[in-house]
């Protein structure tokens, strides 16, 4: 069924998107009604039920989220800083508690205080300015409340993604022509040579995927950008979306060119409205300078980049469910195979990449694959951007070496911590919780985290401060799975609620946690899901129970310490 949809879909495809055509509504306050369900229906010879399920799959078109006045960032950083009790006091104080509602994340973790207040995101002092804020112009935020002026530092001899050597339309010219001089089976086996692996939570080589694709024969392929990962605490995205834009770009566009596309989409996040002005901003300016669009730089090569917005599900940052929204089909996870290069968007061949991995391409060409693959321990290779919360006396943004000590990132690079600290939580809500004695026991790479029993992902660092209780915070991370789960699999939706609810339980003094039972539950939902959203959110559970048994004990009804497998 959903391949028939995805092809009644894909006949009208991307300038004419279903998926658009579903959230516009949205964006008038409402979700569409039972005629406007009829004629979408008609319109792209799907059935009813597909436009209902797709109206009321969404966060940002539930009628109650539509209706608040503002929302406060209730992500893992802003949890952890404790500063959103406050946010939200204030801004109930001016609108009313019932008109406050929530988002996760806005990408503010450097200074937290977040919240989202007419279509746009505002942090740290901003929250003592609600009267400049609401008596300034719709089209001009206040803009040194809006702004947030994180540091962005290159701890790197060859950095890739944090210098300015890549930020206007004569440097996107002089890159495109050298490779188009040098042919795409040049500059794939650069790529491969470099051994970029994916800077997501999997880490799978990108040549190799872009050379699959380029493999299958098709009258149609397309390329797309995942810049829909919200992980809390990660703002690297957002980062590159808006301070290095034409980065992201070129690698989507080096990825047609070679896999034989004409099209690419942009999925970016609803929580990051910068984003995608900035996006839209610079897209506009290549098209202008025939950089983008028909036949650029004179040659027979075509690519139309698309922005597509997305409306407030977690789950879109995997890959398949990502495909499954721009289709306009609920956001569900698919069994694979096939994979995406085989059979992605619109049942057609598709590179699907996310949005760091993109940017890493023009630096990557730049230096070379050899010396790209010289960076690093020869398995993970080039440099990672890492993303620092409030808890470091250095917050921000910073780029790496892969393989550097994560001792160095925290105490050189970070400056250590601003309060104490018991555990960093790296990598998103699925990655892993490493208590702050196994630091100097890690590199940033791949293989430490994965040999520890951890997980790098985005390279996000969440800090939990000593105070902070972690049967707290893993009531946190089932309900935020709870909510983002796309219901598709039992392990994830049905898990993630009843941990939550043994959680709820446990910290309420209602009743104790069974530890076989619990056991058994991440068990489950590791084994059983469908994608690393239920699969992955044991991980740092896990963690948590090997790592700070003693303070969870009390929470237990039986006094058995856990053993780690």
């Amino acid at each position: 069924m959903s391949q028939n949809i995805s092809k009644l879909s894909g006949r009208k495809g991307l300038q004419d998107n279903l998926f658009e055509k579903v959230t516009s509504i949205g964006d008038e306050c409402r979700i569409p009604n039972k005629e406007e369900m009829t004629a979408l229906a008609s319109d792209y010879n799907v059935g009813k039920a597909t436009i209902y399920g797709t109206s009321t799959f969404y966060e940002f078109l539930d009628a109650e989220h539509i209706s608040k006045s503002a929302y406060v960032c209730n992500g893992s950083a802003c949890l952890c800083a404790g500063s959103q009790d406050a946010v939200q006091e204030k801004l109930a104080a001016k609108f009313g508690a019932e008109n406050i509602g929530h988002m996760t994340c806005l990408g503010r973790c450097h200074e937290n205080s977040a919240f989202h207040l007419n279509g746009n995101n505002y942090s740290g002092e901003a929250i003592n300015h609600l009267d400049t804020i609401l008596n300034t112009p719709s089209d001009d935020p206040a803009e040194a409340l809006h702004n947030d002026n994180y540091a962005v530092t290159c701890h790197t001899h060859t950095p890739i993604l944090s210098n300015n050597d890549f930020s206007s339309c004569a440097d996107f010219t002089s890159a495109l022509e050298k490779a188009l001089q040098q042919g795409t089976d040049t500059v794939l086996n650069e790529i491969k040579t470099s051994n970029l692996r994916g800077r997501g939570g999997a880490g799978f080589p990108a040549g190799i995927k872009w050379e699959s694709c380029k493999q299958v024969t098709a009258d149609k392929k397309y390329i797309v950008c995942n810049a829909d990962e919200g992980d809390p605490g990660a703002y690297s995205d957002r980062y590159l979306l808006e301070q290095q834009p034409l980065r992201v770009l070129f690698g989507m566009l080096m990825a047609g060119w070679i896999a034989g596309a004409d099209e690419g989409v942009l999925y970016i996040r609803a929580e990051y409205p910068e984003s995608i002005e900035t996006i839209a901003k610079a897209i506009a300016e290549l098209e202008a300078s025939n950089l983008a669009g028909k036949q650029i730089l004179g040659t027979d090569f075509n690519f139309q980049f698309k922005i597509i917005k997305g409306a407030g599900a977690y789950i879109c940052g995997e890959e398949t469910a990502l495909i499954a929204s721009i289709e306009g089909r609920r956001a569900e996870v698919d069994v694979r195979p096939p994979f995406p290069t085989v059979e992605g968007l619109y049942k057609k061949p598709t590179i699907l990449n996310n949005v760091e991995t993109f940017a890493a391409i023009p630096g990557l060409l730049q230096m070379g694959g050899t010396a790209f693959a010289a960076i690093g321990n020869g398995k993970s290779t080039g440099t990672k951007l890492i993303s620092l919360d409030s808890g470091f006396n250095n917050p921000g943004m910073v780029e790496v070496d892969m393989n550097t000590p994560l001792s160095t990132v925290i105490d050189t690079i970070g400056g250590g911590f601003s309060k104490p600290v018991k555990a960093l939580h790296i990598g998103g809500p699925l990655g892993g919780l490493v208590p702050v004695e196994k630091i100097s026991d890690l590199n940033v790479d791949f293989e430490s985290f994965n040999d520890a029993g951890f997980l790098l992902g985005h390279a996000s660092i969440v800090c939990i401060p000593e105070d902070f209780s972690i049967a707290q915070y893993i009531q946190h991370l089932f309900a935020f799975t709870k909510v983002e789960s796309c219901g598709k699999c039992f392990p994830c939706r049905l898990g993630s609620t009843r941990g939550k609810e043994m959680f709820d339980n446990a910290l309420s003094g209602e009743q104790l946690l069974n530890r076989n039972l619990l056991n058994d539950l991440l068990d489950t939902m590791q084994q059983g899901s469908l994608c690393a959203l239920g699969g992955g959110l044991p991980l740092p559970i896990k963690n948590a129970l090997q790592y700070f048994d003693d303070e969870l004990a009390p929470f237990f009804d039986q006094q058995i310490a856990f053993s780690a497998v």
